[in-house]
């Protein structure tokens, strides 16, 4: 019995380190995003491992670079946005989950318009960060509509990315911070004209 604790004790030390890791990474994402959003593409990255409770090695072991940073909290927002479509799916209805995505999804955009400058920064611009994000997105929505199609709550012949450009859409012409509200309501007109026509 002594023999078999003293074996698992290792174990149990292995598993705590990448336990803490992660919480450590959570945190210094989104202390990062907020910085970014508030100074843009130069906000101190020592200022952001204090605030997330960090000492700098640590947010340098995660993010070797400013540029490494920049990438990981735009690829955590899409992640996030991928997660939420397969909750709401296991969750909800498929209309409520939908639209909860949609509603979501509105927030990914201001959230992608904020630290854009940021992004910008990046070695090679976000084009590439923008490509691998595409499909998750697109791979999100699709699944969302095809649930919704299967359970008749939408019509047939809907194209899953138009509901998306719509959003993008009023988030271009945006002309003040309104925009978002707009982009809210429209949520309910699309998933309203979805509907199969009786």
């Amino acid at each position: 019995m002594a023999q078999k604790r003293l074996q698992a004790a290792p174990r149990e030390s292995r598993r705590k380190p990448r336990t803490d890791a992660l919480r450590n990474r959570e945190r210094i994402l989104d202390v990062a995003k907020d910085a970014f959003t508030r100074f843009g593409a130069s906000a101190s990255l020592d200022d952001i491992a204090k605030q997330a409770g960090v000492g700098a090695g640590t947010l340098y072991r995660h993010f070797p670079t400013r540029d490494a940073l920049i990438e990981a909290v735009y690829r955590s927002e899409v992640e996030k946005l991928a997660a939420a479509q397969r909750r709401f799916s296991k969750t909800m209805a498929p209309m409520d989950a939908l639209r909860a995505w949609m509603l979501l999804f509105v927030d990914h955009i201001a959230a992608k318009q904020i630290i854009a400058p940021a992004l910008n920064s990046v070695m090679g611009g976000p084009s590439k960060l923008y490509e691998g994000s595409h499909g998750m997105i697109r791979g999100a929505i699709d699944a969302l509509v095809e649930c919704a199609i299967k359970s008749g709550d939408i019509r047939r012949d809907l194209e899953p990315f138009d509901l998306l450009r719509a959003l993008i859409g009023v988030s271009h012409v945006a002309t003040g911070p309104g925009w978002q509200q707009s982009a809210r309501r429209l949520v309910d007109i699309l998933i309203t004209g979805s509907r199969p026509v009786k």
